[in-house]
């Protein structure tokens, strides 16, 4: 039998064993037996932006962020080139993602925001508070060997209206291969993204 030749890739050598095994795993090459694991979105690792004061009395309702099709899933995504994105079958979100993510940022905008308070809004309704919306278009690992997000955040008035836009783009190289360090990648992009929205949250309410 002749050599199958391996194709030439441009995945850094830390990542590109992690994602052969999580090709092989996705395709169904796998056997049934594979013990499935499941991953927590890390807690924020800090910034230098961390615990910077925003105007007193200021309350942010951080609502459930709208994810891209492909990420409403139960695997975790790797972007194989730049058109194929794929599911893992046995490396999973121990929650739903938009919950994580929701969560996740109230905790890391808690932390920046300390003269703030900054609570969920599903259960919350303040006419004075401003309201987080977030879309993410992209939460995924990527063929460079790094973790990206992606998408467009949003500061709502009481009354509905806008009062201020940007979209984000945070990107993370992974330090080691595998998945455990792909998840850890995504929650640093995370927090890079909180400090973003920090930002954002301090010019709106001066």
């Amino acid at each position: 039998m002749r050599p199958v030749r391996k194709p030439r890739s441009v995945i850094r050598p830390a990542f590109r064993a992690g994602l052969a095994v999580a090709v092989l795993l996705l395709a169904g090459c796998a056997s049934s037996g594979v013990e499935t694991t499941r991953y927590v979105l890390p807690a924020d690792a800090g910034s230098a932006d961390a615990a910077l004061p925003a105007a007193g009395d200021s309350t942010l309702l951080i609502a459930q962020p709208q994810l891209a099709s492909h990420l409403d899933k139960e695997g975790i995504i790797l972007q194989l080139d730049d058109i194929t994105l794929n599911e893992a079958t046995t490396n999973l979100w121990a929650a739903p993602l938009r919950q994580q993510l929701e969560r996740g940022m109230r905790d890391r905008l808690a932390r920046r925001l300390p003269d703030s308070q900054v609570l969920l809004s599903q259960g919350n309704s303040r006419r004075d508070a401003l309201t987080l919306e977030l879309t993410v278009d992209q939460f995924q690992g990527r063929n460079d060997g790094s973790a990206v997000a992606s998408g467009q955040w949003l500061l709502r008035n009481g009354d509905g209206s806008v009062r201020r836009y940007a979209p984000f783009q945070a990107a993370v190289v992974l330090d080691a291969d595998g998945y455990p360090a792909l998840v850890r990648a995504l929650g640093r992009s995370w927090d890079q993204v909180a400090d973003d929205i920090a930002d954002g949250f301090r010019t709106a309410v001066r």
